[in-house]
């Protein structure tokens, strides 16, 4: 299962990667968690501390890395061709809950710099994570639209589009749905998140069918969501309690069936 997650910033992503990747990982599968966000937050949600998380460079900072996979002698010209599968053994942190986290950071676009040699480093470590790797892979994307002009989904599945009732949420769905179409990912689903009146329900059932979306769940909204992130804990310590993260697993069987 390779499963990309994305939306408009602000309504659940990071959620729902951590809540997958931890009934997965209870389900006995190996799971790769990847947070290839431009303000990385997953650390915290898969249990890791705020001192850890802070400690971890993405692989698209990693200028070590960078130049030890990419450089070549010759000024200007770097490698294109390069082993990427000691990265995950090297750099990946594991989560109190046995899951392995990949900070990824992103692609950046033309215009920013001389990037060319972190692009390649991360656009080939995504397509072995995604096609060659037999663990269940989950991306955290970044917020917006963007990252689907890159191609950072490309290998994938499955893609999960999160949204909240709000008009500005919904619409970003559709651009995503509509570029993950032509993108040719196969499997496409709407998830409903922060639903906290019957009204949003039937709001979010309606924006699906108009526009042939597959709506795989509704997560309500949850206090004790709210009350983890306060208090600077991961939200999966209430996994066993919480209504939304039960939610979620239901999610993550229909995903495997």
């Amino acid at each position: 299962m390779k499963v990309a997650v994305a939306g408009k910033g602000g309504v659940g992503k990071t959620l729902v990667v951590g809540a997958l990747a931890y009934f997965l990982a209870e389900k006995g599968f190996k799971v790769l968690a990847i947070d290839a966000d431009s303000s990385p937050n997953l650390a915290l949600t898969l249990g890791i501390s705020a001192d850890e998380a802070s400690k971890i460079v993405p692989i698209s900072e990693n200028q070590e890395l960078i130049r030890a996979k990419t450089e070549t002698p010759h000024p200007g010209v770097y490698r294109l061709s390069f082993t990427v599968d000691d990265v995950v053994r090297d750099f990946a942190v594991k989560s109190p809950f046995d899951i392995n986290l990949l900070v990824m950071g992103t692609i950046r676009t033309a215009g920013e710099g001389c990037t060319c040699m972190a692009n390649a480093l991360v656009r080939s470590l995504l397509r072995h994570l995604i096609v060659e790797r037999d663990e269940a892979v989950l991306m955290d994307m970044e917020a917006g639209v963007e990252h689907m002009g890159r191609n950072t989904a490309k290998h994938v599945d499955t893609m999960l589009i999160i949204a909240d009732s709000s008009l500005k949420a919904m619409e970003t769905a559709k651009k995503i749905h509509a570029l993950a179409v032509e993108a040719g990912i196969k499997r496409i689903f709407l998830v409903a998140n922060k639903i906290a009146e019957k009204e949003e329900e039937n709001s979010m059932k309606r924006f699906a069918a108009s526009n042939n979306i597959v709506l795989l769940g509704l997560i309500p909204h949850d206090d004790r969501i709210l009350k983890a992130d306060r208090k600077g804990e991961s939200p999966l310590c209430y996994a066993k309690s919480s209504v939304a993260l039960g939610i979620i697993e239901q999610i993550c069987e229909k995903l495997l069936r």
